[in-house]
């Protein structure tokens, strides 16, 4: 039995289907992803991505920080491509429960997936650091450092390095991956903590990794390693 009709039949079966994503979902829409041969850590930039992207490096440099987030991880115009949309279609017929995801780009939910868990939250919602006021993405100044009505600085909700999940959501993903009876980690190196470790609360019987890189998995899987549009665009439903 190949792969693909491995994993349809999976698929079809499941009960309680989870699906945890990650970059490598993304870049098949054009959008750049972190630690890939040209992904954003990988620039000779004079000030390093990962600094920037500190909540540190925000609280002293705000304009920079704005300048690259805004130029490198604000892609608004992008669409869904045919994994989000398969996605969207195995959720209106049951068989997916929820989509954990460690991407901000907002795709999912473009796609029309209802049941998202953004584990680093979403380009599309800011809050005002002074009075909490919520602004959607196309209601903020995207030429400057955007500041509230109040006079507070919006910073999007998005996690930055040294913040922690928000705990709700993780929570939330832990029990659903925790009643899964199939687990798809598609585009995930499985190498960012807390959310590489959801794999371990695992405890059904299909484990599917789709990757186009071989990731290291120390328990049973059918493992794919091609790109996620050809390999979805194969299932049947």
């Amino acid at each position: 039995m190949d792969n693909i009709r491995a994993l349809n039949e999976i698929i079809n079966s499941s009960k309680y289907l989870v699906f945890l994503g990650g970059a490598g979902l993304s870049t098949e829409s054009g959008i750049p992803d972190f630690r890939g041969k040209y992904g954003l850590y990988n620039k000779n930039d004079e000030i390093p991505a990962e600094m920037i992207l500190s909540r540190t490096f925000f609280d002293r440099n705000k304009e920079i920080f704005y300048d690259f987030y805004l130029k490198n991880l604000v892609f608004e115009n992008v669409l869904p491509n045919i994994t989000h949309n398969k996605l969207v279609q195995l959720e209106n017929k049951g068989i997916l429960k929820a989509i954990i995801t460690q991407n901000i780009d907002g795709l999912h939910e473009k796609a029309g997936s209802k049941n998202v868990y953004n584990l680093h939250g979403s380009i599309y919602q800011n809050h005002c650091m002074l009075c909490k006021r919520f602004y959607r993405s196309d209601e903020i100044d995207k030429s400057d450092i955007p500041r509230c009505s109040c006079g507070g600085i919006i910073k999007p909700d998005v996690t930055l390095y040294e913040e922690e999940l928000n705990q709700d959501i993780l929570e939330k993903a832990v029990e659903n991956i925790k009643q899964a009876d199939a687990l798809i980690v598609a585009g995930n190196s499985l190498t960012v903590y807390p959310a590489a470790g959801l794999i371990n609360y695992f405890k059904g019987k299909n484990l599917i990794i789709i990757n186009k890189d071989i990731i290291p998995v120390n328990r049973p899987a059918l493992v794919i390693n091609e790109y996620l549009g050809d390999i979805f665009n194969k299932i049947k439903l």
